[in-house]
């Protein structure tokens, strides 16, 4: 799977978005390099105010491309402590750096331990290979 970054830190939903644990107990979420592949150029991102709550799984934005409109999901329940307001203005910066600037949201967890049971990056791969079959 050498044509999609699968950074071995970040752990990943079975929707295609990531998890990185941040300073202070935080986890910063976007989506990953095989989603924004899939999507094509980035057009518009849609995201949640801070203090929103979301239970895993749930969405809580929308992302639009040339070819698609699809929902964000949250991986990990908690609560949206911050937007990457930059996306806003500039969205194709999910296609650019999926994994630094164009990160979506900051959340506090609501129970840190879900973290465990989303995939690592090589369970990842493999899963976005069985997928491309």
């Amino acid at each position: 799977m050498s044509e999609y970054r699968l950074p071995e830190e970040i752990r990943y939903s079975r929707d295609d978005e990531w998890v990185r644990e941040s300073e202070g107990g935080l986890y910063t979420v976007g989506i990953s390099d095989y989603a924004q592949q899939q999507l094509g150029d980035v057009v518009f991102v849609e995201l949640p105010a801070p203090g929103t709550k979301f239970d895993a799984g749930q969405a809580f934005g929308v992302i639009e491309s040339v070819k698609a409109v699809s929902d964000l999901c949250i991986p990990i329940a908690g609560e949206i402590i911050e937007v990457n307001a930059s996306l806003e203005d500039a969205p194709e910066t999910v296609n650019d750096d999926c994994y630094a600037s164009g990160w979506l949201v900051t959340l506090r967890p609501s129970d840190p331990s879900q973290i465990g049971a989303l995939m690592d990056a090589t369970a990842y791969a493999s899963y976005i290979a069985d997928r491309s079959d």
